[in-house]
């Protein structure tokens, strides 16, 4: 009887298998940013891409509170692949809030668009400058990560303490719109590709403005940080926008762990590039991806990501 049974099982268990295929590639989870940004819907895109276009690859993207928090989700081991803004250069090389606790374990992958920081403020708040905040209820993205920090550098260059001067609020993408639509901050702080929803919404609604970020704070904010550069907001660039904006950007790169293999990071660098036009139609902004622009990414490319731009002429 005993035989019987263990036979019995042994069959079962068989055909269970059998229908159930086991997958034997490789896992890429991407941590992108927050549900309202541009980050996760090209995410989205690019595990698609990834799935349909790289042999042995299951891929894909979740939401995050952005580039902090994803080098973070990195370093735990749930993410193979991330999105980051310029602070990748910080953790990387233990400066600045990661001082003594480099992350060396990230590589970069493929450049994708400069990030400009916008500064929307209600309509008839009377602010107009950065100094104008002072004792106000402004929105400087989710707590602890690289939207914060930049706007708290910018707040002290500014001759504002963060925590003493300022009613700050740390809320995401969306969160901020709605507190804007219900009056409950006077500003926000948000750092995205000209063209991103946080900013298009209020601004479709005409309940904000964007303000110019002076050409001093400017300068003091890339000397502190090498890897931001001037930027202007084209006039038009948002509904009811009549001139120019003077602010400054911040690249964006996806970054890998080094501990994926060459040839699946060769495969996946060489797909994102031969299906631009998908990531395009996803969001315009992608249209900047280019793979000459490798040459301003400031940590080590990985191997595999060095194969393929040595392969188009990139790299010699």
């Amino acid at each position: 009887m005993f035989k019987k049974i263990s036979i019995a099982a042994v069959v079962v268990l068989f055909a269970l298998t059998a229908v159930i295929p086991a997958f034997a590639g490789t896992f890429i989870n991407i941590s992108t940013g927050p549900t309202g940004g541009t980050y996760y819907p090209v995410g989205s895109g690019i595990a698609k891409i990834w799935n349909d276009h790289v042999p042995d690859v299951k891929a894909s993207a979740q939401s995050s509170g952005g580039t902090r928090n994803n080098i973070q989700i990195m370093e735990s081991g749930s993410a193979e692949v991330i999105f980051a803004d310029g602070l990748y250069y910080d953790a990387y090389n233990g400066l600045a809030s990661y001082k003594g606790e480099p992350k060396k374990f990230m590589r970069a992958l493929v450049p994708l668009y400069p990030e400009a920081v916008h500064i929307v403020v209600l309509k008839g708040s009377g602010i107009k400058t950065i100094q104008d905040l002072k004792n106000k209820r402004v929105s400087v993205g989710a707590v602890g990560g690289s939207v914060s920090i930049t706007a708290d550098a910018l707040f002290k260059f500014a001759g504002l303490d963060p925590e003493k001067d300022l009613k700050r609020e740390f809320l995401g993408h969306s969160e901020s719109v709605s507190a804007l639509m219900d009056k409950q901050i006077d500003a926000a702080v948000t750092v995205g590709a000209i063209g991103i929803s946080s900013v298009v919404e209020p601004m479709t609604l005409g309940i904000v403005n964007l303000i110019d970020i002076s050409d001093d704070l400017v300068e003091k904010m890339i000397k502190k940080t090498p890897y931001f550069a001037k930027m202007t907001i084209p006039a038009g660039s948002y509904t009811g926008q009549k001139k120019d904006i003077k602010t400054f950007s911040s690249p964006n790169i996806l970054a890998i762990d080094q501990k994926v293999d060459e040839k699946t990071a060769y495969l996946m660098t060489k797909a994102l590039f031969e299906n631009k036009k998908a990531l395009v139609v996803i969001s315009a902004r992608m249209s900047a991806m280019n793979p000459a622009s490798v040459k301003d990414i400031r940590i080590p490319l990985h191997p595999g990501a060095v194969k393929y731009y040595k392969e188009i002429g990139i790299i010699k």
